[in-house]
This record gives C-alpha cells, structure tokens and sequence, in this order.
C-alpha cells in the first residue's frame, strides 16, 4: 500500500476495471473548433452582402424581373427547352445503349465502329455540330434514295434541316457517344459471374443483356445519367446559334427589343435554376428505386428537403 501511495496510485477500492481513475473524476473537457465557427461566420458575412447586392443594386430591376418571369413568350422558351431536352435524350440514350453493346462486343468490325463512332462525336464540339448540321445543305443540296437509277425520293436539304432538327442531332448525337461511355461502365460492374449463370440457364446473350445485365447495372447508369440530364438542359441553350427558339434564344429576343438584357438573363437563370433543381429530385427517386436491396443510397437533395418539409407543416396547419 505504501509504494502504491508512493507511487501515486489511487487504491484499489476507488479504481476501475482497467486500473486507472474512475470516470466520474476524470474532468471532460469539450472540444473547441474555432476555424470551424470562423469560417461558419465569414460564410455568412459573405451571403449577407450577397443579399445586400441583390437588393440594392438598380441594374437587376426585379420588378422587369417579375413582369417577365411567367409571361407567355418566356414560358413557351421554356416549353421548348425542356422539349429538345427530352428528345435529345431519348436519341442519346438509345444510341448510346447501341454503342455500348458494340463496344463490349467480341466482333471486331462493330467494336471498330463503335470506338470510332465515340472518337468523333467526343473529339467534336456541340457547336460545331450543331453550325454544320445547319448547314448540310450546303454539302447535300438534297437528301434522297435512288436505286438502279430510278429515284425513290428526294427532299430539299433546307427544308428538311430546320433549326430544331439540327439542334436534335447536334446535341442528341453528341450526347450519345458519352452516353454509351456510361453504360459501358455500368455493364462492365456488373459481376461476369451473372452472364455465365444465365447462359448457363440457356438465355441467350441478348436476353441475358436485358434481364440480367442491365437491370443491375442502372445503380451505377442512374447518377451519371441524371448529371448529364441537367447537363442537357443547360447545353440546349446552344441551339440560340441556330435560331431554335429556346429559353435563352426567346429572352434574347426580348431583351433586344427593350434592352433589359440583365433582368432578362436572371429570368432565364431563374428558370434553369427550377428546371435543374426538379431533375434533381427526380434523379433522387431513380437512385432510390434502383438502388432497393442496397445500403449505398444517396442523400435527399436540398430543394426535396425544402419542399417536403412545407408540404408537411401545411398539412399540419
């Protein structure tokens, strides 16, 4: 006991199981993060003069802003883009899906042309391809089929390539070769072990591909697919350079008829702020759905957030 004390140990009957002191007088102590509450400060500081710039500088004039934001020329821009952005992405995703297959297919003449297919539409900028689609005619003056000499039709070139069709293929054809890239990489997580089971059944590889591949390959297709959804909607916005009338391409209009050009931009960025946070959501379903069975689900979105938690003090109200 007296080397104990010596030591400076406290006895036996005031200690715990491991030996040292008992909890209850070991002083706690919490820790402090200053950095953390700094930074928390500075970040606020910097939205409140956001805020302050917001609301007093003339140039916005939000009430043009206001008077603009539903009027029937702006929402019919906005009708427009969201229309070239499903379309576009319904051509990239069927082409794409095509490309990919090719890609991961053991003939050689279709993995060629595959790769070659993604080599140009990648190497290419959307605007380049959207100006040449636009000017095909001054390539093929007409488009046709004849055989054995005998014409089975033939349209003009001008007539054919309106500007929504050129921006279709510019930005669907774009999009595909960097769609297939993503469905290649959701094919290829999916275990070999799957396919050999299913040909081990007698599925062959297209069946195979359809049941068995591709439905656990969309939980990694799903969040890229999503990004490049709102990616989409902003590339429509491209389509101005060929007169489609767009969002961006009707605000323009506006804006050189009364010279409001910022006010008329915030309206337009207001707009693809909503469209983009909606996607958002939806792509959050989507993850969720085809993410069942899986503990790796993403976080709600912020905006999904906002809104289910007024709809829920409204119902509560």
């Amino acid at each position: 006991m007296s080397s104990e004390k010596s030591a400076g140990l406290a006895p036996p009957e005031h200690r715990d199981v491991a030996g040292g002191l008992p909890s209850d007088d070991v002083p706690t102590v919490p820790l402090r993060h200053p950095w953390r509450w700094a930074s928390a400060v500075a970040v606020v500081l910097l939205l409140l003069w956001f805020l302050d710039v917001l609301v007093t500088t003339d140039a916005f004039q939000w009430g043009v802003v206001g008077q603009y934001l539903f009027s029937g020329t702006v929402l019919s821009g906005v009708v427009h883009t969201l229309e070239m952005t499903v379309l576009c992405m319904l051509i990239g995703m069927v082409i794409g899906t095509v490309i990919a297959v090719m890609r991961l297919s053991p003939n050689p003449v279709l993995n060629r042309v595959a790769h070659l297919y993604q080599w140009f539409f990648r190497g290419t900028p959307p605007l380049v391809q959207l100006i040449f689609w636009f000017n095909l005619a001054s390539v093929f003056p007409a488009i046709g089929l004849t055989v054995f000499g005998t014409e089975v039709f033939s349209f003009n070139t001008n007539s054919v390539m309106t500007p929504f069709v050129a921006a279709l293929l510019g930005l669907g054809l774009s999009f595909s070769a960097y769609y297939s890239e993503i469905v290649r990489a959701g094919i290829l997580s999916v275990d070999e072990g799957q396919a050999d089971a299913a040909r081990a059944y007698g599925l062959t590889r297209f069946q195979t591909l359809r049941h068995i591949v591709l439905p656990q390959a969309m939980r990694v297709i799903i969040p890229p697919t999503g990004n490049e959804a709102i990616g989409m909607l902003k590339f429509t916005s491209l389509a101005t350079i060929v007169s489609y009338s767009e969002l961006l391409q009707t605000v323009s209009a506006i804006y050189n008829t009364n010279f409001q050009t910022i006010p008329l931009l915030i309206v337009a960025a207001l707009w693809y702020l909503f469209m983009t946070s909606v996607l958002s959501i939806g792509q959050y379903f989507l993850e969720k759905r085809f993410a069942r069975g899986s503990r790796q689900v993403g976080r709600q979105p912020a905006m999904y957030r906002f809104w289910s938690s007024v709809l829920r003090r409204v119902r509560q109200a």
